[in-house]
C-alpha cells in the first residue's frame, strides 16, 4: 500500500495532466489543424479510391499534399483561407462530392474539412505551395471588370490591364501599381472611389463594377508583390484520357472493309445492298420485292428535290426502255436546282439557321443571314466537296485575303460561309443583355451546334464538368473553345448587330442595291409630286389623298437593307483562355491553350495551333481545326455526314442517334456499312452527289414498303431495312407540294426571306407574291413566327438546333388541311388548273387530280367513287347557292371541294 504522501503526488499530478488535456483543447480551435492528424483520415476514406493514385477523376488526386495544391483539371481546389470560394468545400458542401449518398460527408467531417481550410489548409510535410493568389486569379478578373477600356481595342490614359508586365507599366499617369502595398496603388484607390470602372460608361461597355471579394483578391496579389508561377505549374500535365478510351468505336478511323457474299447475289446492286442483305440473311429475311416504277419515281423525285414529279414526268419514265432510265433520272433530279434548296434545309436544321436572334421577346429580325442560306443552296447544287465546305463555313475568313478589297465569287462565299458560326440565339445586340455570361451562352450554344452538326459529340456536357459519359475532360471544352477566341472571345466582343456588322459583298451587288433604290427613290419623288398636285377642292380630293399615301406607305416595304455580311471573322490579341470551375465566369481555373479533344488524337500526338504558312504568315486556329477536322481518316467527320444522309433516305440512320455517336448514343445497326460508306465518300473527293447516287440506286433503296409476316416479327422497327419504310412528308415538303401541284410554286431563287403576317388569332401566314408563293426555304423563318402551316407540321424551333426532327400526329394537323384559308385557296388553284387542262370532263378530272397529287391513276373503283362524289358536291351547291350564281359556280366549287378532300388523304402526305 503506497504511502500517504505518494498517494497525494499521484492525485496532483492526475489533476495536472486533466487541466492541461482541457487547456489544450480549449486552444485547439485556434491553433492551425494539419491535414496529417485529422484531414487525411477523412479524404482516405471518402475520396481517394476515385481521386487517387490509380485513378485520378477530373485530373485530381487528394491522396498526397502535392496533388491537393495541385488540383483538379479545373485548377486550384483550395482558395487561401477562403472556403466559400474553395472548390473542395463547394463540392462537399453541394453533397456533389462524393457523388453517392452512403460516402458523403458527415457535419463532423465536414467542418473538420471547413475548419482545416479556414486556418490555413497546413500540411506537416513540407510541400512547394502555389501562392495564395497569382497572375492567374488576377488577369481573368482584370479581363472581366477592366480591359473593355484598357485593353487591346482601347487604352483610356494610355493604360494596359491585359498583363503584369503592361499593369506594372502603369499609364500616363505613372505606375498604377506599389508591390507590396495595395493601399498606396491608384488601381486600388481608384476602384474604392468608384472611379474605375466609370459608373456612367458601365452599360455602354456591358461592364459590371468589381465586387467586394474581387477587389480583396486584387488587393491580396499586390500585397504579396504581384507573384507570377509558370503556365506549367497551372496546366494539368497528366493525359485525363486513356488508351482503353480510345479504343471506342466512333473514336477510332473508319476501316476499308471488304463488302460481304451474299446468297442473294442476283439483288446486289452496289456493295450497300451486301451489307444490307447479309444481316438480313442471318436472319432469315431477304429485301422486299421491287417497288413498281411510278412509286420509285414520286420516292425519288420527294427525297431529292422535295417536290413530287409532274404527270409528264412520271409519263416520260414509263415510257422509257432505257436499263439506265433510273440511274438517269436519279442524275437529272441531282442536277435540279431544286435539289440543293432540298437538302439545304437539312443542313440548315442541323446548324440551328434562322432569320431572327431569339433569345429575347423582341426576337429581332437577322436583315442579312439569308446569305448564308443562298451560300448553302448553291454549294450542295455545284456540288462542293464536303471537306471544302466545312473549311469554308469554320475558317472562311482565314482562307482567303479579304482585306485586299478584292471581293472575289470565292471570296464572297468564303465569307458568307462562316454564318455557320452566327446561327445560335443572340442576345448580344443591346448593351443590357451584352455581358459576359451572355456572350459565353452564345460561345457555348455554337460549340453545341459544332459538336452535334459535324463531330457527333455532346460537347457543349463539358463546360461545367467533364462529361459524364464519354472522355471529354472539362479542359476539352475549354481548349474547343481557345480555337475561336480569336473571333469569339467574351471579353473582346462584337455585337450581334451593329455597325461593326462585316459588309464585304460583291462589286455587282452593291450596283444592284443602289440601282433598286434609286428607282424607289424615283418612284417616291412622283408619288410626293402628285400628292401636292392633287386639288382640295374637288371632291375625290380625301379619296386620292389616300389612296397616294398608301402607295407611298408600301414603297417602304420595298428598301431592302443595305448590302451586309453576317459572318464571323479573327481580330488577332484573344485573350488568355481559362477553365471556368462549374462553368462560373467568375470563378477562373486553369489557363489552357487551343486544342482538340484528347481522345481523337493519339497520346503522342496533338495539333500545333502555331503554324505559319511559307511565306510566314501565322496560320489561322479555326482553319488548322478545320483541317483536321477535314483529315481523310478522322474519327467522325465522314461518318457523321454519310450517316446523316442515310438517315434521309432511310427514315433512320445507321447510327440512330446523328448527333451523339459517343458512349450514350446508339450503336451503329450497320458498323461494317457505315465505315464502307465513310472511306468510300472520302475517295470520291468527299461529293454528297456521289453519296445520294450510292443509295438510291441500291436495291435496298428500291424495295417496296411491303410488310411481310415474318419481317414484321424479325425486324419489327424496320431497322435491319427488311422493307422501305413509308415516310411522312415533312413540313415543307407538303407545303410546296401543294403550292407545286396547284401552279402555285414560284420557283424564283435566293434573295432576302419572303414576309409572314402574325393576325389577331394567332395564324402566321407568308405572303402571296405577284407568281404565288416562293419555296419553304425562302420563307421568314423567325423564331417566335414560324408560319403555321409549318408549326403544325412539326417544323423546328431552333434552340440552338434540331438534330432530328419529330414526328407528330395531332389534330391540328387536319384541322388545319381542312379548315385553312389559304388551303381552300389552294384547292380553288388546282380545280382551276384542272379545268383548263381537261375541260368539264369529270372522269378526266379525277383522273387529272390522281395524277398531280398522288403520282398514279385511279382505279375504276376510285374513279366510281369520284364521280359520285362530284355529282353530289355539285348538287350540294346547288342547293346552298340557289340562283345566287350560276350552275357553272356549282361545278367549279364541287371540283374544288374534291381536290381539298384529295389534299387531306393519307396518301397524299405520306410517301411510299
Amino acid at each position: 500500500m503506497p504511502s500517504r504522501p505518494t498517494a497525494i503526488s499521484t492525485g496532483l499530478m492526475l489533476l495536472f495532466l486533466v487541466s492541461a488535456h482541457s487547456l489544450c483543447h480549449a486552444a485547439e480551435p485556434d491553433s492551425p489543424i494539419l491535414y496529417e492528424n485529422r484531414v487525411r483520415a477523412i479524404l482516405n476514406n471518402k475520396c481517394v479510391r476515385c481521386h487517387g493514385p490509380s485513378e485520378k477523376k477530373a485530373g485530381l488526386d487528394l491522396s498526397t499534399p502535392r496533388g491537393i495544391l495541385k488540383g483538379s483539371e479545373s485548377g486550384r481546389i483550395l482558395q487561401g483561407d477562403a472556403v466559400d470560394e474553395s472548390l473542395l468545400f463547394q463540392m462537399i458542401e453541394a453533397d456533389e462530392m462524393p457523388p453517392e449518398e452512403k460516402d458523403r460527408l458527415s457535419a463532423a467531417e465536414r467542418e473538420t474539412i471547413r475548419a482545416w481550410i479556414q486556418t490555413g489548409a497546413h500540411f506537416r510535410e513540407s510541400v512547394k505551395a502555389i501562392p495564395a493568389v497569382t497572375q492567374h486569379d488576377i488577369i481573368p478578373l482584370l479581363h472581366l471588370r477592366c480591359v473593355a477600356c484598357h485593353g487591346g481595342r482601347r487604352q483610356e490614359a494610355g493604360l494596359d490591364l491585359r498583363t503584369r508586365q503592361s499593369i506594372m507599366k502603369g499609364g500616363k499617369s505613372g505606375p498604377v501599381v506599389v508591390s507590396g502595398n495595395p493601399e498606396a496603388s491608384l488601381l486600388i484607390q481608384r476602384i474604392k472611389a468608384a472611379e474605375m470602372p466609370p459608373r456612367r460608361k458601365l452599360v455602354s461597355v456591358s461592364v459590371k463594377p468589381m465586387e467586394a471579394n474581387e477587389l480583396e483578391r486584387l488587393s491580396q496579389w499586390i500585397q504579396l508583390g504581384l507573384p507570377e508561377v509558370n503556365d506549367s505549374a497551372m496546366t494539368e500535365s497528366e493525359t485525363l484520357v486513356s488508351e482503353e478510351d480510345r479504343q471506342f468505336w466512333s473514336f477510332q478511323p473508319p476501316i476499308q472493309v471488304e463488302p460481304p457474299h451474299v446468297k442473294q447475289q442476283h439483288r446486289v446492286q452496289n456493295p450497300i445492298d451486301a451489307f444490307i442483305i447479309k444481316k438480313l440473311e442471318d436472319k432469315g429475311l431477304t429485301l422486299a420485292p421491287p417497288a413498281d416504277k411510278r412509286t420509285l419515281i414520286r420516292r425519288l423525285s420527294i427525297d431529292l428535290t422535295g417536290l413530287p414529279p409532274t404527270p409528264g414526268e412520271i409519263d416520260q419514265f414509263l415510257n422509257d426502255d432505257d436499263p439506265q432510265s433510273y440511274e438517269n433520272l436519279v442524275d437529272r433530279l441531282l442536277a435540279s436546282p431544286r435539289y440543293g434548296e432540298r437538302w439545304a434545309r437539312h443542313w440548315l436544321d442541323v446548324v440551328g439557321y434562322a432569320d431572327s436572334e431569339g433569345a429575347q421577346n423582341e426576337d429581332k429580325l437577322r436583315p442579312h443571314m439569308y446569305r448564308y442560306r443562298d451560300y448553302v443552296i448553291r454549294a450542295l447544287n455545284e456540288d462542293k466537296p464536303y471537306s471544302r465546305f466545312l473549311q469554308e463555313q469554320i475558317a472562311g475568313d482565314e482562307l482567303v485575303d479579304y482585306q485586299s478589297g478584292n471581293i472575289t465569287p470565292e471570296v464572297y462565299d468564303c465569307l458568307v460561309a462562316t454564318g455557320f458560326l452566327r446561327t445560335a440565339p443572340d442576345r448580344t445586340f443591346a448593351n443590357i443583355t451584352n455581358f459576359v455570361p451572355d456572350r459565353l451562352e452564345v460561345i457555348s450554344d455554337e460549340i453545341q451546334i459544332l459538336g452535334s452538326a459535324v463531330m457527333g459529340l455532346t460537347i457543349k456536357c463539358a463546360r461545367c464538368h467533364s462529361h459524364k459519359f464519354d472522355p471529354i475532360p472539362q479542359s476539352d471544352y475549354y481548349r474547343l473553345t481557345a480555337i475561336f477566341k480569336a473571333a469569339y472571345d467574351e471579353h473582346d466582343w462584337l455585337k450581334s448587330q451593329g455597325p461593326r456588322t462585316l459588309s464585304h459583298v460583291s462589286q455587282e451587288e452593291h450596283q444592284k442595291y443602289q440601282e433598286h433604290e434609286r428607282q424607289l427613290s424615283r418612284q417616291q419623288g412622283l408619288l410626293q409630286k402628285k400628292l401636292t398636285q392633287l386639288d382640295p377642292t374637288k371632291p375625290d380630293y380625301q379619296q386620292k389623298t389616300t389612296e397616294v399615301k398608301k402607295r407611298i406607305a408600301a414603297l417602304k416595304d420595298q428598301h431592302w437593307p443595305a448590302p451586309r455580311i453576317r459572318a464571323l471573322w479573327s481580330r488577332e490579341s484573344p485573350s488568355p483562355t481559362y477553365i471556368y470551375k462549374r462553368g462560373n465566369y467568375l470563378t477562373p481555373g486553369r489557363p489552357v491553350e487551343p486544342g482538340v479533344p484528347a481522345v481523337l488524337t493519339s497520346a503522342v500526338e496533338s495539333i500545333k495551333f502555331d503554324q505559319v504558312s511559307p511565306d510566314g504568315k501565322p496560320i489561322g486556329r479555326r482553319l488548322l481545326f478545320a483541317r483536321w477536322l477535314t483529315q481523310p481518316d478522322h474519327p467522325l467527320t465522314a461518318r457523321v455526314i454519310v450517316n446523316r444522309i442515310w438517315l434521309h433516305h432511310f427514315g433512320r440512320g445507321i447510327v440512330n442517334t446523328p448527333g451523339n455517336f459517343g458512349r450514350a448514343g446508339e450503336r451503329p445497326t450497320h458498323p461494317e456499312l457505315l465505315d464502307w460508306l465513310a472511306t468510300e465518300f472520302v475517295q470520291q473527293n468527299w461529293s454528297m452527289k456521289s453519296i445520294h447516287k450510292l443509295m438510291v440506286t441500291s436495291s435496298t433503296y428500291r424495295q417496296s414498303s411491303d410488310i411481310s409476316d415474318e419481317a414484321a416479327r424479325l425486324d419489327p422497327n424496320g431497322s435491319l431495312l427488311s422493307r422501305m419504310p413509308l415516310k411522312r412528308m415533312e413540313a415543307e415538303v407538303l407545303r410546296d407540294s401543294l403550292l407545286a401541284i396547284c401552279g402555285q410554286l414560284d420557283e424564283t431563287p435566293f434573295g432576302p426571306a419572303d414576309p409572314v403576317e402574325a393576325r389577331a388569332d394567332g395564324l402566321v401566314t407568308s405572303r402571296r407574291g405577284k407568281a404565288g408563293w416562293r419555296r419553304s426555304i425562302y420563307v421568314l423563318q423567325r423564331r417566335t413566327k414560324i408560319p403555321t402551316l409549318l408549326e403544325n407540321f412539326d417544323f423546328p424551333q431552333m434552340g440552338p438546333n434540331c438534330i432530328q426532327r419529330g414526328e407528330s400526329l395531332v389534330a391540328p394537323q387536319a384541322l388545319h388541311l381542312m379548315n385553312n384559308e389559304m388551303i381552300h385557296q389552294l384547292a380553288v388553284y388546282l380545280a382551276g388548273n384542272i379545268q383548263n387542262t381537261v375541260g368539264d370532263d369529270r372522269e378526266q378530272q379525277v383522273q387529272q387530280i390522281y395524277l398531280r397529287a398522288l403520282g398514279r391513276e385511279p382505279d375504276p373503283e376510285e374513279t366510281r367513287i369520284g364521280l359520285e362524289t362530284l355529282q353530289l358536291l355539285e348538287e350540294k351547291w346547288n342547293t346552298q347557292l340557289k340562283d345566287k350564281q350560276s350552275s357553272s359556280t356549282s361545278i367549279q366549287k364541287a371540283l374544288s371541294s374534291y381536290c381539298h378532300a384529295i389534299f387531306n388523304l393519307a396518301e397524299f402526305q405520306y410517301i411510299n
